[in-house]
């Protein structure tokens, strides 16, 4: 009989099942799209519900239309949208809307965390206390819903949310409890200091798990529900960072992840629980047990080029756009980017600084635009990675993932300035491919996440840095380091400007 585990990848637009053999091979995938509300601005809300009749759909369509076999399936896990706040009942009834990642009403809460803990905060969670995750949530309903607060029994995170539908079993694994920013990261237990200083009953904070942790088996209800078996095993699954540096292989400290989407992400892991960042990079659990990963995050990456061919290049399909790059040289003629556009995360937390082009030159034509963003983005990951040598935690390779993956050029320029042997993906499937290696280690196909990606994770072409491009680009980083101090104090005045005018 064939065998196969399934990688649930809960996203915030749509959640995707992958179907996996134990050779490492997609036998099967399906998708189902859900809606986001977005009803005051910096909001961003979705209903549960929606998360498990999409994942069920997405389990459905596999066992009809792609003749998988309810019994073939051995096991399930889970990547999920991080963050999210799901407020549960005594009788384990959604009680509002989810609050997502992208939900940033919490300002006040962020603020009034630090004004209460400082650095203490930064000690025990090992982030500073950002819009974006739970605890700042937590506290926006307590301060502005009292009558839902007072009914409330236990929280979750949106997969969390999901696995316990398929189960009955409620749970949070390590991965995505640190970045609710209530978990103290050195003990590997839910805070207590935390929950005593903003009144928060511990016993809200549901059961800790591993991410390869068996929760149980399918459930009655929910196999009548989906066409499951009750002998199909559930595993605790990850945060979506974390499962996606599994499906990378990122599962040793030599190795980062270089991640463009619409925003970008560096990624590492972590095998040492004491080095401390101060909160400029984000500290989380990994995946695999007993160990972490560091993120920066810069907030415009393939935002900045989807905003410059929408602005400019309305005329050229994206490829085209990307590959005119090639018409310019290293440091496209003295035009220098900073892609700050929506504000930015790390190095700099500054939701207010704005992006610029700088070294603008009657000469410059389109493709010098193209290029220095390309390299704009690639540089504020440079930025990023420096503060791993300024911690003397050293790597020697980059594997590229997402849109800076897709481009030889924008691989060639990564390589460049990083000065990094440069790798990416002949498979790459993202957060559902470490939802599915999460699954097949918890069933014990291998003894561990590296047996497991020999198989599943495949690199493709390696980019070389070029000795002459590694010192040009050095010299422009240098310039680049300085534009964010030089343009600050403009850049808020302007916001201001603006924030005055919009009245």
């Amino acid at each position: 009989m064939n065998e196969y585990v399934l990688g649930v990848d809960l996203g915030t637009s749509a959640v995707k099942v992958s179907a996996m053999n134990k050779e490492g091979q997609i036998v099967a995938q399906e998708s189902f799209d859900y809606p986001l509300s977005q009803p005051h601005p910096g909001y961003s809300e979705q209903n549960p519900e929606d998360w498990v009749s999409g994942t069920t759909m997405a389990i459905v369509r596999l066992l009809l239309n792609d003749h998988l076999k309810a019994e073939e399936i051995s096991g399930i896990s889970f990547s999920g949208q991080m963050h999210g706040l799901v407020l549960l009942d005594e009788h384990n009834q959604v009680l509002r809307p989810a609050m997502l990642w992208n939900d940033t009403r919490t300002t006040a809460q962020c603020q009034e965390i630090t004004a209460k803990m400082g650095d203490e905060f930064i000690d025990i969670t090992k982030n500073k206390p950002l819009e974006g995750f739970t605890l700042p949530k937590i506290l926006w309903v307590k301060e502005n819903e009292p009558s839902i607060w007072k009914n409330v029994k236990t929280f979750l995170l949106p997969k969390d949310y999901v696995r316990y539908r398929m189960t009955g079993e409620l749970g949070m694994d390590y991965s995505d409890a640190t970045g609710t920013v209530l978990l103290d990261v050195k003990d590997n237990t839910w805070s207590q200091k935390i929950c005593d200083t903003f009144d928060i009953p511990i016993s809200i904070c549901p059961p800790l798990i591993k991410s390869i942790d068996s929760v149980g088996k399918i459930s009655e209800s929910y196999a009548t529900f989906s066409g499951l078996d009750t002998h199909t095993e559930v595993f605790g699954g990850a945060a979506d960072n974390a499962a996606g540096a599994v499906g990378a292989g990122i599962l040793a400290p030599n190795i980062v992840l270089s991640s463009i989407g619409t925003s970008g992400v560096v990624l590492k892991y972590e095998n040492d629980p004491t080095i401390d960042y101060q909160g400029t990079l984000q500290f989380e659990d990994h995946a695999i047990p007993d160990s972490y990963y560091s993120m920066g995050v810069t907030l415009a990456a393939g935002y900045s080029l989807s905003w410059f061919k929408r602005t400019f290049c309305q005329d050229q399909d994206f490829n085209t756009m990307v590959e005119s790059a090639n018409q310019s040289p290293v440091g496209s003629n003295g035009l220098l980017y900073t892609p700050y556009i929506v504000g930015e995360r790390a190095p700099y937390a500054d939701a207010d600084i704005r992006g610029s082009f700088l070294g603008i030159d009657g000469i410059h034509k389109r493709p010098d635009f193209v290029r220095s963003v390309l390299e704009g983005i690639i540089f504020s990951f440079k930025d990023i990675m420096d503060i791993y040598d300024e911690h003397h935690n050293d790597f020697d390779t980059v594997v590229a993932i997402g849109g800076g993956a897709k481009s030889p050029l924008w691989l060639q320029i990564q390589a460049d300035i990083f000065n990094k042997k440069v790798v990416s993906l002949e498979n790459e499937q993202g957060p559902g491919m470490g939802a599915a290696m999460i699954a097949a280690v918890g069933l014990g196909w291998f003894k561990d996440f590296q047996e497991c990606a020999d198989k599943f994770v495949h690199f493709g072409k390696e980019y070389l840095p070029d000795p002459d491009c590694v010192k040009k680009y050095a010299e422009l980083h240098d310039l680049y380091s300085q534009v964010y101090k030089d343009t600050k104090k403009i850049t808020h005045k302007l916001m201001d400007f603006r924030r005055q005018n919009d009245k």
